[in-house]
């Protein structure tokens, strides 16, 4: 771009987006290839004229940008790089393949493992100052950097075109590895995932033999980079190389116009937020509770369905919090909204005996919520501030954690169950910020073929997010050990994994995890890369082997290159 600011171009409605000529009209379905790089000089330039910060040991701010929002994993890098542009990216990216750095990304939000931060890192590029969200006419998409957290991303996209991404409730989750990993949230099961929207990513990239490029690929059929972006849309982050820079644009749009090009949510959604206590609950009553839960799910999940306007995320909280928290919203603008939602929640308790109560204090993602134990009706981005802005365990910035993740492709079965009462309600574990995150799925998400996207469970019907947080280290193994065995045994008929088959359907990506890749904890004799990509991991691997051959890009849990 010989110096000139990228952001400012796209500001100033440029017809050329990351060095890529946009072939055809506007309205035509255009294809982006290869981005020259600048030279070395220019990106050196734009760098000085814009660059971010490089912070090493001894400055004031590198341990708080050597840790995460898990205090688990802490590096030791060399220095830390904050991106400001692309051109800032290639530079940095440049100075650490030329000098032989082990290099971590992070886009600022979550990362549940030690992808961004491990002992191994000497350079980390931060860009958590790219948070540019706009409209670009060239793409006829919106655009989004990748250190954009979600909540900024929603106010921008709807605020300014009354549009959005069907994306996660956690307002500090930063958008760079969100839609990387194949992102989904409370629109999901009416939308689809984040990445079935993504129109184009640029990302820079290196040869292994020290060249640096920046390349913008579309998901158009003749786009020669096509497959790197599939890779983007379920690959997971930190794999391929630095995303500067994601492009929406919903596969159904039409006209010129900015707000046909991106789904547009509920004008209005009905909410309602019950607790149900503990103390109500005989080991019968729990079992049934959730039974009924995965029933709804599994007999209302239908791309189809009336009720994918409708979803719930419910926290099966250990006793030592207390209650059981359920948050549900339904698209108040469509038929019957209100019938719809007293009847799921009447499905939920049906037979329980159970009477909820109001949501009176925080539990995981949900804040406390005792004025919505009657359901309201709210603006659909006054609900999303409500519950993406004030979720005090997740985002509590002195926390540990541990997570582990399964698709459900079917109900619980009764060791389940009885293995999660049996664990949630153990004397000897007194931690209230523990719980099990049931989040409806299914819907428009069951529509796309498996190999549409690199996301490749598309038959689930709700997803599961085992999760516990503690501040102590030395309390570490008391509570990755509580985690492990609930997982462990309640997984115990699959080798302590949820395989792929008709019962479950592997696991997600960004709440990735670790134990998974032993063999001591998966004894199930099915790699890692397939419980968490299915059959897309040999072609993830040949994008690997195109665009990363030297493997530059990694971390515990990446992609490899083909052989």
């Amino acid at each position: 771009m010989n110096g000139v600011d990228r952001r400012t171009m796209l500001t100033r409605s440029a017809a050329v987006v990351g060095g890529a000529a946009v072939a055809g009209a506007l309205g035509s379905q255009a294809a982006a290839t290869a981005a020259p790089a600048p030279s070395p000089a220019n990106a050196a330039a734009g760098a000085a004229a814009g660059g971010g910060s490089v912070v090493k040991p001894g400055d004031p701010r590198y341990p708080l940008l050597t840790t995460g929002n898990n205090q688990r994993f802490v590096a030791r890098p060399d220095y830390v790089k904050m991106v400001r542009s692309t051109a800032d990216a290639e530079q940095a990216l440049r100075d650490a393949v030329r000098a032989g750095k082990r290099v971590s990304l992070r886009s600022g939000g979550h990362c549940f493992a030690d992808f961004a931060a491990h002992p191994e890192t000497e350079v980390i590029l931060d860009f958590s100052e790219m948070t540019h969200v706009g409209y670009d006419p060239a793409f006829r998409a919106f655009v989004v950097e990748p250190g954009a957290r979600l909540m900024n991303v929603y106010e921008a996209l709807y605020k300014g075109w009354g549009v959005t991404v069907p994306g996660g409730i956690c307002y500090s989750v930063g958008a760079g590895g969100h839609i990387a990993g194949g992102g989904y949230g409370l629109l999901s099961r009416a939308h689809g995932l984040v990445v079935d929207h993504l129109y184009a990513v640029e990302v820079v990239v290196t040869d292994g033999k020290g060249g640096v490029r920046t390349i913008v690929a579309t998901r158009e059929k003749n786009d020669p980079n096509r497959d790197l972006w599939w890779a983007h849309t379920g690959g997971g982050g930190g794999n391929f190389g630095l995303v500067t820079r994601y492009w929406f644009r919903s596969p159904d749009a039409k006209g010129t116009e900015p707000s046909r090009q991106l789904i547009s949510p509920p004008s209005t959604v009905l909410v309602s937020a019950v607790d149900f206590p503990w103390e109500q609950l005989t080991e019968a009553k729990f079992a049934r509770l959730l039974k009924n839960f995965g029933a709804w799910h599994a007999a209302n999940s239908a791309p189809d369905s009336p009720y994918r306007h409708l979803s719930s995320l419910f926290n099966v909280s250990s006793k030592a919090h207390g209650s059981l928290g359920m948050f549900t919203q339904v698209d108040a603008t469509v038929p019957n909204a209100r019938k719809l939602l007293d009847d799921y929640l009447a499905a939920i308790t049906a037979g329980t005996g159970v009477t909820p109560k109001a949501l009176t204090r925080p539990t995981g993602e949900l804040p406390a919520m005792p004025q919505f134990a009657e359901p309201k009706t709210l603006p659909w981005l006054q609900a999303t501030r409500l519950v993406g802005t004030n979720n005090p365990t997740i985002t509590n910035p002195t926390s540990r954690g541990g997570h582990k993740s399964a698709y459900m492709k079917r109900n619980f079965s009764d060791h389940q169950i009885a293995t999660l009462y049996r664990y949630m309600s153990r004397p000897d574990f007194t931690n209230p910020d523990t719980m099990l995150v049931l989040f409806s799925f299914g819907g428009q998400v069951n529509a796309a073929a498996p190999d549409a996207t690199a996301n490749a469970q598309r038959s689930s019907i709700f997803k599961m997010c085992f999760q516990t947080f503690w501040e102590d280290e030395r309390e570490d193994g008391f509570y990755l050990g509580w985690l492990r065995d609930l997982y462990e045994d309640f997984f115990s008929a699959t080798g302590g994994v949820p395989l792929i088959d008709d019962n479950t359907d592997g696991c997600y990506i960004n709440y990735p995890d670790r134990d998974i890749t032993d063999p001591h904890r998966n004894r199930s004799g099915v790699p890692w890369t397939t419980l968490y990509y299915k059959d897309n991991y040999p072609r993830l691997q040949q994008v690997k082997k195109r665009y990363d051959p030297s493997d530059f890009f990694r971390h515990s849990m990446s992609v490899k290159p083909a052989r």
